[in-house]
Protein backbone atom coordinates (compact mmCIF):
# COMPACT_ATOMS: atom_id res chain seq x y z
CA UNK A 1 0.00 0.00 0.00
CA UNK A 2 2.72 2.15 0.34
CA UNK A 3 5.11 3.00 -1.76
CA UNK A 4 5.54 2.57 -5.60
CA UNK A 5 7.27 -0.52 -5.78
CA UNK A 6 5.13 -3.39 -6.33
CA UNK A 7 4.43 -5.09 -3.18
CA UNK A 8 6.49 -8.87 -2.30
CA UNK A 9 4.57 -11.74 -0.56
CA UNK A 10 5.50 -11.26 2.84
CA UNK A 11 4.73 -15.16 3.55
CA UNK A 12 7.49 -16.09 1.12
CA UNK A 13 10.09 -14.74 3.00
CA UNK A 14 11.63 -16.09 5.53
CA UNK A 15 13.80 -13.20 7.85
CA UNK A 16 16.18 -14.20 9.83
CA UNK A 17 17.08 -12.53 13.74
CA UNK A 18 18.77 -9.48 13.82
CA UNK A 19 22.45 -9.42 14.71
CA UNK A 20 23.19 -13.21 13.34
CA UNK A 21 24.38 -13.07 9.43
CA UNK A 22 22.24 -12.69 7.14
CA UNK A 23 19.59 -11.60 9.01
CA UNK A 24 17.62 -8.15 8.47
CA UNK A 25 19.61 -4.54 9.00
CA UNK A 26 18.95 -3.54 12.04
CA UNK A 27 16.38 -0.03 12.20
CA UNK A 28 17.78 3.18 11.46
CA UNK A 29 18.52 5.80 14.35
CA UNK A 30 16.27 7.98 15.64
CA UNK A 31 13.29 5.59 15.01
CA UNK A 32 11.97 3.07 17.38
CA UNK A 33 12.63 -1.15 16.35
CA UNK A 34 8.58 -2.40 16.13
CA UNK A 35 7.81 -5.14 18.45
CA UNK A 36 7.78 -8.61 16.20
CA UNK A 37 3.96 -9.36 15.48
CA UNK A 38 2.61 -6.45 17.06
CA UNK A 39 2.98 -2.31 16.05
CA UNK A 40 4.81 -0.50 18.65
CA UNK A 41 3.02 2.12 20.90
CA UNK A 42 3.19 6.03 19.63
CA UNK A 43 6.08 7.74 21.37
CA UNK A 44 5.17 8.81 24.53
CA UNK A 45 2.55 6.56 25.41
CA UNK A 46 3.48 4.09 28.22
CA UNK A 47 3.31 0.32 27.25
CA UNK A 48 0.60 -1.28 27.44
CA UNK A 49 0.76 -3.83 31.23
CA UNK A 50 -0.64 -7.11 31.92
CA UNK A 51 -0.74 -8.90 34.97
CA UNK A 52 1.64 -7.81 37.12
CA UNK A 53 2.74 -3.92 37.12
CA UNK A 54 6.31 -3.31 36.00
CA UNK A 55 8.28 -1.04 38.67
CA UNK A 56 8.70 2.74 38.06
CA UNK A 57 11.74 4.06 36.33
CA UNK A 58 14.77 5.38 38.07
CA UNK A 59 13.67 2.91 40.99
CA UNK A 60 16.98 2.22 42.04
CA UNK A 61 14.96 -0.76 44.26
CA UNK A 62 14.91 -2.77 41.24
CA UNK A 63 17.73 -1.01 39.17
CA UNK A 64 15.87 0.11 36.49
CA UNK A 65 17.80 3.20 34.82
CA UNK A 66 16.14 5.99 34.18
CA UNK A 67 14.43 6.07 30.79
CA UNK A 68 15.87 8.41 28.18
CA UNK A 69 13.94 10.89 26.53
CA UNK A 70 13.43 9.22 23.14
CA UNK A 71 16.13 10.69 21.21
CA UNK A 72 18.76 8.51 19.71
CA UNK A 73 22.05 8.97 22.12
CA UNK A 74 25.59 7.31 22.18
CA UNK A 75 24.36 6.34 25.77
CA UNK A 76 20.99 4.21 25.44
CA UNK A 77 22.15 3.23 21.97
CA UNK A 78 19.23 2.18 18.91
CA UNK A 79 15.62 3.06 19.55
CA UNK A 80 14.47 0.08 21.13
CA UNK A 81 12.79 0.10 24.91
CA UNK A 82 13.94 -2.65 27.09
CA UNK A 83 14.81 -2.99 30.69
CA UNK A 84 18.44 -2.75 31.40
CA UNK A 85 19.02 -6.12 33.65
CA UNK A 86 21.66 -8.35 34.55
CA UNK A 87 21.48 -11.16 32.14
CA UNK A 88 19.73 -14.45 33.07
CA UNK A 89 20.17 -17.84 32.00
CA UNK A 90 19.50 -20.03 28.87
CA UNK A 91 15.72 -19.44 29.56
CA UNK A 92 15.50 -16.21 28.85
CA UNK A 93 13.57 -15.30 25.97
CA UNK A 94 14.73 -12.50 23.18
CA UNK A 95 12.75 -9.49 22.83
CA UNK A 96 9.63 -9.04 20.62
CA UNK A 97 11.03 -8.01 17.29
CA UNK A 98 9.18 -5.74 14.61
CA UNK A 99 9.41 -6.89 10.76
CA UNK A 100 9.06 -4.20 8.17
CA UNK A 101 8.07 -4.23 4.97
CA UNK A 102 10.95 -4.70 2.40
CA UNK A 103 13.78 -4.18 5.18
CA UNK A 104 12.57 -0.64 5.02
CA UNK A 105 11.88 0.88 8.20
CA UNK A 106 8.66 3.14 7.63
CA UNK A 107 5.98 0.91 8.66
CA UNK A 108 5.55 -2.45 10.46
CA UNK A 109 3.41 -4.91 9.24
CA UNK A 110 -0.02 -5.91 10.59
CA UNK A 111 -0.64 -9.17 12.52
CA UNK A 112 -2.43 -10.36 9.14
CA UNK A 113 0.31 -9.50 6.98
CA UNK A 114 2.61 -11.64 8.73
CA UNK A 115 4.74 -14.53 6.98
CA UNK A 116 2.50 -17.67 8.38
CA UNK A 117 3.96 -21.13 8.19
CA UNK A 118 1.95 -23.34 6.25
CA UNK A 119 0.06 -25.73 8.72
CA UNK A 120 -1.00 -28.97 7.42
CA UNK A 121 -4.88 -28.86 7.72
CA UNK A 122 -5.65 -31.49 10.66
CA UNK A 123 -7.68 -34.59 9.19
CA UNK A 124 -10.71 -35.37 11.17
CA UNK A 125 -10.11 -38.61 12.71
CA UNK A 126 -11.41 -41.84 11.47
CA UNK A 127 -14.66 -42.97 12.56
CA UNK A 128 -14.02 -46.56 14.12
CA UNK A 129 -16.06 -49.17 13.47
CA UNK A 130 -18.19 -50.15 16.12
CA UNK A 131 -17.11 -53.56 17.81
CA UNK A 132 -19.79 -55.80 18.12
CA UNK A 133 -21.08 -56.76 21.91
CA UNK A 134 -20.86 -60.24 22.51
CA UNK A 135 -22.68 -61.60 25.25
CA UNK A 136 -21.49 -65.22 25.28
CA UNK A 137 -18.68 -67.19 23.29
CA UNK A 138 -19.49 -68.42 19.97
CA UNK A 139 -20.16 -72.18 19.93
CA UNK A 140 -17.69 -74.51 19.70
CA UNK A 141 -17.53 -77.64 17.47
CA UNK A 142 -16.43 -80.94 19.45
CA UNK A 143 -12.99 -81.85 17.77
CA UNK A 144 -12.43 -85.40 18.47
CA UNK A 145 -9.68 -86.63 20.72
CA UNK A 146 -6.87 -87.94 19.06
CA UNK A 147 -4.05 -89.87 20.93
CA UNK A 148 -0.99 -88.60 19.50
CA UNK A 149 1.18 -90.85 18.09
CA UNK A 150 4.50 -92.46 19.34
CA UNK A 151 7.79 -90.85 18.03
CA UNK A 152 9.00 -93.13 15.21
CA UNK A 153 12.62 -94.47 15.99
CA UNK A 154 15.01 -93.77 13.83
CA UNK A 155 17.37 -96.83 13.25
CA UNK A 156 21.09 -96.42 14.33
CA UNK A 157 22.79 -94.98 11.04
CA UNK A 158 24.40 -98.18 9.22
CA UNK A 159 28.27 -98.89 9.55
CA UNK A 160 30.77 -97.90 7.68
CA UNK A 161 30.97 -99.60 4.44
CA UNK A 162 27.67 -100.84 4.21
CA UNK A 163 24.97 -99.67 2.30
CA UNK A 164 22.20 -97.80 3.92
CA UNK A 165 19.20 -99.77 3.85
CA UNK A 166 15.62 -97.74 3.84
CA UNK A 167 13.60 -98.49 7.06
CA UNK A 168 11.20 -101.24 6.98
CA UNK A 169 7.15 -100.18 6.53
CA UNK A 170 4.95 -100.50 9.56
CA UNK A 171 2.88 -104.03 8.44
CA UNK A 172 -0.72 -102.99 9.19
CA UNK A 173 -2.95 -105.43 11.46
CA UNK A 174 -5.37 -107.96 9.92
CA UNK A 175 -8.14 -109.40 12.77
CA UNK A 176 -9.99 -110.76 9.75
CA UNK A 177 -6.65 -112.41 8.43
CA UNK A 178 -5.87 -113.74 11.96
CA UNK A 179 -9.40 -114.87 12.41
CA UNK A 180 -9.07 -116.70 8.84
CA UNK A 181 -5.99 -118.97 10.17
CA UNK A 182 -7.53 -119.55 13.32
CA UNK A 183 -10.54 -121.25 11.75
CA UNK A 184 -8.31 -123.39 8.88
CA UNK A 185 -6.45 -124.63 12.23
CA UNK A 186 -9.09 -125.90 13.77
CA UNK A 187 -10.56 -127.56 10.11
CA UNK A 188 -7.59 -128.73 9.78
CA UNK A 189 -6.98 -129.96 13.20
CA UNK A 190 -10.52 -131.59 13.09
CA UNK A 191 -9.71 -133.51 9.53
CA UNK A 192 -6.64 -134.58 11.26
CA UNK A 193 -8.86 -136.07 14.20
CA UNK A 194 -11.11 -137.68 12.00
CA UNK A 195 -8.66 -139.29 9.58
CA UNK A 196 -6.89 -140.82 13.28
CA UNK A 197 -10.10 -141.85 14.58
CA UNK A 198 -11.12 -143.84 11.06
CA UNK A 199 -7.90 -145.58 11.36
CA UNK A 200 -8.18 -146.46 14.72
CA UNK A 201 -10.95 -148.69 13.78
CA UNK A 202 -10.89 -152.61 13.08
CA UNK A 203 -12.00 -153.90 10.46
CA UNK A 204 -13.27 -157.04 9.42
CA UNK A 205 -14.87 -158.63 5.98
CA UNK A 206 -18.69 -159.01 7.44
CA UNK A 207 -21.31 -158.22 5.02
CA UNK A 208 -20.95 -161.71 2.62
CA UNK A 209 -21.86 -161.92 -0.73
CA UNK A 210 -23.43 -164.91 -1.41
CA UNK A 211 -25.95 -165.59 -4.35
CA UNK A 212 -29.45 -165.26 -3.70
CA UNK A 213 -28.75 -162.12 -1.33
CA UNK A 214 -31.61 -160.51 -0.33
CA UNK A 215 -32.04 -157.50 -2.78
CA UNK A 216 -31.44 -153.26 -1.41
CA UNK A 217 -34.44 -152.22 0.58
CA UNK A 218 -34.93 -149.01 1.42
CA UNK A 219 -33.45 -146.57 4.31
CA UNK A 220 -30.12 -147.86 6.44
CA UNK A 221 -29.69 -151.22 8.50
CA UNK A 222 -27.39 -151.58 11.23
CA UNK A 223 -26.12 -154.76 12.67
CA UNK A 224 -24.71 -154.07 16.49
CA UNK A 225 -22.81 -157.43 18.52
CA UNK A 226 -21.81 -157.51 21.87
CA UNK A 227 -19.79 -160.31 21.79
CA UNK A 228 -18.21 -162.42 24.88
CA UNK A 229 -14.85 -162.46 23.61
CA UNK A 230 -11.98 -162.40 26.05
CA UNK A 231 -8.82 -162.64 24.08
CA UNK A 232 -8.10 -159.18 24.45
CA UNK A 233 -8.54 -158.86 28.43
CA UNK A 234 -5.98 -160.02 30.74
CA UNK A 235 -6.70 -161.93 34.06
CA UNK A 236 -6.73 -159.14 35.86
CA UNK A 237 -9.35 -157.61 33.35
CA UNK A 238 -11.69 -161.01 33.40
CA UNK A 239 -11.99 -160.99 37.33
CA UNK A 240 -12.86 -157.09 37.37
CA UNK A 241 -15.42 -157.72 34.85
CA UNK A 242 -16.61 -160.94 35.82
CA UNK A 243 -16.36 -162.33 32.15
CA UNK A 244 -15.97 -166.07 33.93
CA UNK A 245 -12.80 -167.02 32.25
CA UNK A 246 -12.67 -168.58 28.87
CA UNK A 247 -15.53 -170.32 27.89
CA UNK A 248 -14.56 -171.60 24.39
CA UNK A 249 -15.50 -170.30 20.60
CA UNK A 250 -16.68 -166.15 20.91
CA UNK A 251 -20.43 -165.97 21.13
CA UNK A 252 -22.67 -163.13 21.01
CA UNK A 253 -24.36 -162.00 24.18
CA UNK A 254 -26.63 -159.36 22.72
CA UNK A 255 -28.06 -158.71 18.71
CA UNK A 256 -29.71 -156.00 17.65
CA UNK A 257 -30.74 -154.93 14.63
CA UNK A 258 -30.83 -150.63 13.65
CA UNK A 259 -33.45 -149.24 11.39
CA UNK A 260 -33.20 -145.53 9.96
CA UNK A 261 -35.80 -144.88 7.60
CA UNK A 262 -35.92 -141.94 5.04
CA UNK A 263 -38.15 -139.75 7.26
CA UNK A 264 -39.68 -140.90 10.84
CA UNK A 265 -37.96 -142.23 13.99
CA UNK A 266 -35.39 -144.94 14.05
CA UNK A 267 -35.96 -147.94 15.09
CA UNK A 268 -34.52 -150.17 17.42
CA UNK A 269 -35.01 -154.27 17.45
CA UNK A 270 -33.39 -156.91 20.01
CA UNK A 271 -32.62 -160.34 18.39
CA UNK A 272 -32.90 -162.74 20.89
CA UNK A 273 -29.43 -164.78 21.39
CA UNK A 274 -31.56 -168.37 22.30
CA UNK A 275 -33.72 -167.52 18.76
CA UNK A 276 -34.36 -171.26 16.70
CA UNK A 277 -33.58 -170.33 13.24
CA UNK A 278 -31.90 -172.02 10.23
CA UNK A 279 -28.25 -171.46 9.64
CA UNK A 280 -27.07 -171.51 6.44
CA UNK A 281 -25.17 -174.77 5.96
CA UNK A 282 -25.27 -175.74 9.01
CA UNK A 283 -29.22 -176.68 9.99
CA UNK A 284 -31.13 -175.17 13.03
CA UNK A 285 -29.80 -173.86 15.71
CA UNK A 286 -29.90 -170.76 18.52
CA UNK A 287 -28.89 -167.42 16.42
CA UNK A 288 -26.01 -167.24 18.73
CA UNK A 289 -24.53 -170.13 17.24
CA UNK A 290 -24.19 -168.96 13.56
CA UNK A 291 -21.70 -166.40 15.07
CA UNK A 292 -19.38 -168.80 16.83
CA UNK A 293 -19.85 -171.41 13.30
CA UNK A 294 -18.56 -168.97 11.01
CA UNK A 295 -18.28 -165.36 12.66
CA UNK A 296 -19.50 -161.76 11.67
CA UNK A 297 -20.51 -163.02 7.26
CA UNK A 298 -22.73 -166.41 8.90
CA UNK A 299 -24.38 -164.19 11.16
CA UNK A 300 -25.18 -160.88 8.89
CA UNK A 301 -26.61 -163.71 6.69
CA UNK A 302 -28.72 -165.64 9.05
CA UNK A 303 -30.20 -162.48 10.13
CA UNK A 304 -30.64 -161.66 6.32
CA UNK A 305 -32.55 -164.63 5.35
CA UNK A 306 -34.54 -164.99 8.67
CA UNK A 307 -35.72 -161.23 8.49
CA UNK A 308 -35.74 -160.15 4.66
CA UNK A 309 -34.33 -157.44 5.68
CA UNK A 310 -30.83 -156.54 4.08
CA UNK A 311 -27.87 -155.49 6.53
CA UNK A 312 -25.99 -152.33 5.16
CA UNK A 313 -23.46 -151.86 7.94
CA UNK A 314 -22.19 -153.97 10.55
CA UNK A 315 -20.41 -152.72 14.06
CA UNK A 316 -18.88 -155.16 17.04
CA UNK A 317 -17.64 -154.49 20.75
CA UNK A 318 -16.02 -156.93 22.99
CA UNK A 319 -16.46 -156.96 27.06
CA UNK A 320 -13.18 -154.11 27.53
CA UNK A 321 -14.35 -151.86 24.86
CA UNK A 322 -17.95 -151.53 26.52
CA UNK A 323 -16.53 -150.57 29.94
CA UNK A 324 -14.25 -148.68 28.43
CA UNK A 325 -16.80 -146.07 26.66
CA UNK A 326 -19.09 -146.29 29.04
CA UNK A 327 -16.34 -144.82 31.96
CA UNK A 328 -14.92 -142.31 28.93
CA UNK A 329 -18.55 -140.50 28.95
CA UNK A 330 -18.93 -140.70 33.01
CA UNK A 331 -20.68 -143.65 33.65
CA UNK A 332 -24.65 -143.80 32.53
CA UNK A 333 -27.39 -143.50 35.07
CA UNK A 334 -30.12 -146.07 35.39
CA UNK A 335 -33.41 -146.66 37.18
CA UNK A 336 -33.97 -149.99 38.62
CA UNK A 337 -37.67 -150.96 39.05
CA UNK A 338 -36.06 -153.60 41.92
CA UNK A 339 -32.30 -154.53 42.86
CA UNK A 340 -30.56 -156.79 40.73
CA UNK A 341 -28.19 -159.27 42.39
CA UNK A 342 -26.07 -161.91 40.10
CA UNK A 343 -22.63 -163.08 41.55
CA UNK A 344 -21.89 -164.26 38.05
CA UNK A 345 -22.16 -160.98 36.27
CA UNK A 346 -20.17 -159.34 39.74
CA UNK A 347 -23.42 -157.65 40.16
CA UNK A 348 -25.12 -156.29 43.31
CA UNK A 349 -27.56 -152.96 42.37
CA UNK A 350 -30.26 -151.28 44.80
CA UNK A 351 -33.64 -150.10 43.47
CA UNK A 352 -33.67 -146.85 42.34
CA UNK A 353 -32.06 -144.48 40.19
CA UNK A 354 -28.43 -144.68 40.31
CA UNK A 355 -24.89 -144.02 37.59
CA UNK A 356 -23.30 -147.01 36.58
CA UNK A 357 -19.33 -147.65 35.85
CA UNK A 358 -18.34 -149.45 33.06
CA UNK A 359 -18.34 -152.89 34.99
CA UNK A 360 -21.17 -152.21 36.70
CA UNK A 361 -23.47 -151.46 33.13
CA UNK A 362 -21.42 -154.54 31.93
CA UNK A 363 -22.80 -156.47 33.90
CA UNK A 364 -26.13 -155.03 33.96
CA UNK A 365 -26.50 -155.90 30.48
CA UNK A 366 -25.54 -159.43 30.85
CA UNK A 367 -27.26 -160.61 33.87
CA UNK A 368 -30.06 -163.19 33.49
CA UNK A 369 -30.86 -163.08 36.86
CA UNK A 370 -34.55 -162.27 36.71
CA UNK A 371 -38.03 -163.99 36.59
CA UNK A 372 -37.89 -163.59 32.75
CA UNK A 373 -34.48 -164.16 31.98
CA UNK A 374 -33.61 -163.05 28.60
CA UNK A 375 -36.79 -161.42 28.12
CA UNK A 376 -35.95 -158.65 30.69
CA UNK A 377 -32.30 -158.65 29.67
CA UNK A 378 -32.94 -157.67 26.09
CA UNK A 379 -35.54 -154.87 27.44
CA UNK A 380 -32.64 -153.74 29.96
CA UNK A 381 -29.71 -153.59 26.66
CA UNK A 382 -32.12 -151.66 24.77
CA UNK A 383 -32.78 -148.96 27.11
CA UNK A 384 -29.12 -148.95 28.22
CA UNK A 385 -28.07 -148.72 24.91
CA UNK A 386 -30.66 -146.10 23.99
CA UNK A 387 -29.47 -143.68 27.49
CA UNK A 388 -25.26 -144.72 26.08
CA UNK A 389 -26.07 -143.16 22.58
CA UNK A 390 -27.90 -140.33 24.02
CA UNK A 391 -25.00 -139.12 26.28
CA UNK A 392 -22.68 -139.79 24.11
CA UNK A 393 -24.12 -137.72 21.26
CA UNK A 394 -25.13 -134.60 24.13
CA UNK A 395 -23.87 -131.32 23.37
CA UNK A 396 -22.03 -131.53 26.97
CA UNK A 397 -19.97 -134.20 25.73
CA UNK A 398 -19.91 -132.82 22.28
CA UNK A 399 -18.76 -129.35 23.23
CA UNK A 400 -16.22 -131.17 25.82
CA UNK A 401 -13.30 -131.78 24.40
CA UNK A 402 -11.95 -133.71 27.36
CA UNK A 403 -15.37 -136.11 27.39
CA UNK A 404 -15.43 -135.96 23.41
CA UNK A 405 -11.70 -137.08 22.44
CA UNK A 406 -11.50 -140.39 25.42
CA UNK A 407 -15.13 -141.57 24.28
CA UNK A 408 -14.41 -141.28 20.28
CA UNK A 409 -10.82 -143.27 21.07
CA UNK A 410 -12.44 -145.34 23.04
CA UNK A 411 -15.68 -146.39 20.80
CA UNK A 412 -12.80 -146.14 17.50
CA UNK A 413 -10.29 -148.62 19.90
CA UNK A 414 -13.06 -151.37 21.04
CA UNK A 415 -14.93 -151.22 17.89
CA UNK A 416 -14.91 -154.05 14.25
CA UNK A 417 -16.60 -152.50 11.58
CA UNK A 418 -17.20 -153.67 8.03
CA UNK A 419 -14.47 -152.90 5.78
CA UNK A 420 -16.64 -150.38 3.65
CA UNK A 421 -17.90 -148.41 6.91
CA UNK A 422 -16.19 -145.67 8.37
CA UNK A 423 -16.33 -143.31 11.59
CA UNK A 424 -18.63 -140.72 10.09
CA UNK A 425 -20.61 -143.91 9.47
CA UNK A 426 -21.14 -144.38 13.02
CA UNK A 427 -21.53 -140.46 13.94
CA UNK A 428 -24.54 -140.63 11.64
CA UNK A 429 -25.67 -143.44 13.27
CA UNK A 430 -25.24 -141.94 16.90
CA UNK A 431 -26.87 -138.61 15.65
CA UNK A 432 -29.93 -140.76 14.23
CA UNK A 433 -30.64 -142.62 17.44
CA UNK A 434 -30.34 -139.44 19.55
CA UNK A 435 -33.61 -138.15 18.91
CA UNK A 436 -36.87 -140.17 19.12
CA UNK A 437 -36.36 -143.97 18.80
CA UNK A 438 -39.21 -146.32 19.10
CA UNK A 439 -37.22 -150.12 21.09
CA UNK A 440 -38.84 -152.89 20.47
CA UNK A 441 -38.33 -156.90 20.56
CA UNK A 442 -39.34 -159.44 17.57
CA UNK A 443 -42.82 -160.98 18.35
CA UNK A 444 -41.99 -164.11 20.52
CA UNK A 445 -44.47 -167.08 20.40
CA UNK A 446 -42.94 -169.02 23.51
CA UNK A 447 -39.73 -171.06 24.62
CA UNK A 448 -39.27 -175.07 23.67
CA UNK A 449 -37.19 -177.29 24.31
CA UNK A 450 -34.72 -179.01 21.16
CA UNK A 451 -31.92 -181.43 20.80
CA UNK A 452 -29.78 -178.14 20.91
CA UNK A 453 -31.18 -177.22 24.17
CA UNK A 454 -33.83 -174.92 25.39
CA UNK A 455 -34.90 -171.82 22.34
CA UNK A 456 -36.85 -168.91 21.94
CA UNK A 457 -39.50 -169.40 19.18
CA UNK A 458 -40.97 -166.37 17.40
CA UNK A 459 -44.48 -165.64 16.16
CA UNK A 460 -44.41 -166.44 12.94
CA UNK A 461 -47.51 -164.49 11.88
CA UNK A 462 -46.69 -161.86 13.48
CA UNK A 463 -43.38 -161.54 12.65
CA UNK A 464 -43.54 -161.70 8.88
CA UNK A 465 -45.85 -158.28 9.10
CA UNK A 466 -42.90 -157.12 11.56
CA UNK A 467 -40.16 -156.88 9.57
CA UNK A 468 -42.15 -156.29 5.69
CA UNK A 469 -42.81 -152.88 7.83
CA UNK A 470 -38.92 -152.66 7.85
CA UNK A 471 -38.11 -154.02 4.46
CA UNK A 472 -40.72 -151.49 3.15
CA UNK A 473 -39.31 -148.57 5.33
CA UNK A 474 -42.64 -148.48 7.06
CA UNK A 475 -43.62 -147.95 11.04
CA UNK A 476 -44.19 -150.82 12.84
CA UNK A 477 -47.55 -151.22 13.79
CA UNK A 478 -48.69 -150.29 17.04
CA UNK A 479 -50.21 -153.93 17.77
CA UNK A 480 -47.28 -155.82 16.79
CA UNK A 481 -44.84 -154.10 18.71
CA UNK A 482 -43.47 -155.43 22.24
CA UNK A 483 -42.69 -153.36 25.15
Amino acid sequence: MNGDAPREDPRKRRVPPSGRPGGPAAPPQGRPAPTQGRPAPPQGQPLPQRGRSLPPQGDPRYGRPPANDGRPSPENGPTVRYNQAPRRGASHIEPTQVMHRGNSGDQPLAYSQMPHERVEPRRPPQPQRPVPRRDHAPTQRPVPHHDGLPPRRTPPPAPPGRQAQPPKRRRKRHPFRWFMVVVVALIVGLIAAVIHLDNSLTRISALPNYSDRVSDTPGTNWLLVGSDGRGDLSVENQQELATGGDTGPERTDTIMLVHIPSSGPTTMVSLPRDSYVSIPGHGKDKLNASFALGGAPLLVQTVEEATGVRIDHYAQIGFGGFASVVDAIGGIEMCLDEPIVDPLAGLDLAAGCQKLTGPQALGYVRTRATPTADVDRMNRQRAFMAALLKKATGMGTLANPFALWPMATGVAGSLKVDDGDHIWNLAALGWAMRGETVTTSVPIGGFDDTDVGNVLLWDKARATGFFEALATDQQIPEELLTR
